[in-house]
């Protein structure tokens, strides 16, 4: 019989909590931000096991007064750059105004990535256009680097009659084959996998293309997620599996999902995948960063894992009030800045840009989603008819509709047909 040891400190169990909270002043300043060049730019071809202080430090190539320096700089042209700049301001114009859609009850539901601009921007500049991405339900900047149509977006969004996938996707869970964009699932990390199965089938075909997926941080705790990170490791999959540690999965702060312990690029340790850690709100080494793990990938030296440091500067989602559960305006003291203002900084910096040029595009951009919302509201918004039929709902389901449903369907259409006359048509 093994006795009790009374003399032992009893056992206690750790809750991880954030250190603001509504009410508090929040200060960043424990955040260490590493000199640019602490870690240089390796070989892509390293191995991971060379490499691993990469997972510790922090990627950046724009100091804090705009100048892009270091080893990852990837030098590119100023009409790269300003591209760059317009893309992440067309996401967050757009993003402001599909949020006010949803607020006026034209649609029901809505997700802004701001702050995070550069994570898909940036991403989806770095990749070939038709390497194969996965995203999470925050990445709408991959579509817009990518030329995929506004009004295209927006019907998805309103879910009306112009709406290419028939008002069954929550909004913004776009899905964009042609423009090589799987569709974005509600369910956490399931595209983790997912992209893992697609780049081993790519590597099997013995093609070009490679894959890269999104997730947020709290999603690690996923199952899939380390699924997907075994099967990588596992065959040299040509797969980059990045993360986006934005400090919050909805109400829950980064802690809750490990982030206490280490850092979130530490997980690909473990599984001998090569980890990066990348300023997230430093658009020239998210590009280079991504550039990096492609070119590894290409050259068959395997899969790549970046977390991505940045912050969620708004809610979750129009669904949720930050200002409940974290203090308030802890993005204007986030240490690493805004992505767009780091951008403009340095393009005005090195001569290639103006403020009087910033505000002028900054309109032209707020225009072009304004006259594109009109476009798409004539298609139809939430509560106001213009939706699918009710009968596409059995569309793409069955390769033989039941009879059953076909004499469900039919009852409707007639019960429908009588009460509004002969004339009626299903809108």
């Amino acid at each position: 019989m093994v006795k009790t040891k009374t003399n032992l400190p009893p056992l206690r169990l750790h809750i991880p909590e954030p250190k603001f909270r509504p009410g508090d002043e929040a200060d960043f300043s424990d955040v260490v931000v590493p000199e640019i060049d602490e870690i240089a730019r390796p070989d892509e071809g390293s191995a991971p096991a060379a490499i691993q202080n990469l997972a510790f430090g922090l990627i950046r190539v724009l100091d804090n007064n705009g100048n892009a320096t270091g080893s990852w700089n990837p030098g590119l042209e100023p009409d790269q750059l300003r591209l760059m700049l317009s893309n992440m301001m067309l996401t967050r114009a757009f993003d402001d105004r599909m949020f006010r859609a949803q607020r006026q009850g034209k649609t029901s539901f809505y997700m802004k990535c701001t702050g995070e601009e550069a994570t898909s921007v940036a991403t989806a500049m770095a990749l070939a256009s038709d390497d194969m991405c996965f995203p999470s339900y925050r990445q709408q900047g991959i579509l817009i680097t990518r030329g995929y149509p506004l009004v295209k977006m927006m019907n998805q969004i309103y879910s009306n009659r112009a709406d290419h996938l028939k008002g069954r996707q929550l909004p913004i869970m776009y899905s964009a084959p042609d423009h090589s964009f799987f569709s974005i699932s509600g369910n956490l990390a399931t595209q983790y996998p997912q992209a893992v199965g697609w780049a081993m089938a790519s590597a099997s075909r013995g093609d070009t293309r490679i894959s890269a997926c999104w997730c947020g941080e709290g999603s690690t705790a996923e199952g899939d997620f380390h699924s997907a990170m075994t099967f990588a490791a596992v065959y040299n999959t040509p797969v980059i599996l990045q993360v986006v540690n934005n400090q919050w999965a909805i109400s829950s702060f980064s802690g809750i999902a490990g982030g206490e312990r280490t850092t979130f690029a530490a997980r690909g340790l473990g599984y001998g995948i090569a980890s990066l850690r990348v300023d997230g709100n430093d658009p020239l080494a998210v590009y280079a960063a991504m550039r990096w793990a492609a070119d590894r990938a290409r050259t068959n030296n395997g899969p790549t894992f970046i977390e991505y440091f940045t912050y969620r500067a708004e809610g979750h989602s129009t669904s949720d009030d930050p200002e409940a559960y974290r203090a308030a305006k802890e993005f204007e003291k986030w240490p690493l800045g805004d992505p767009v203002g780091r951008l403009k900084q340095h393009l005005i910096r090195i001569g290639e840009w103006s403020e009087e040029q910033h505000d002028a595009q900054a309109a032209e951009l707020t225009d072009l989603v304004k006259k594109t919302q009109k476009e798409a509201e004539a298609n139809g918004i939430l509560g106001h008819g213009l939706h699918q039929p009710f009968e596409s709902m059995f569309d793409d389901v069955f390769e033989h509709l039941p009879w059953h449903l076909k004499e469900q369907v039919e009852q409707v259409l007639e019960e429908q047909e009588a009460k509004f006359g002969p004339d009626w048509e299903p809108r």
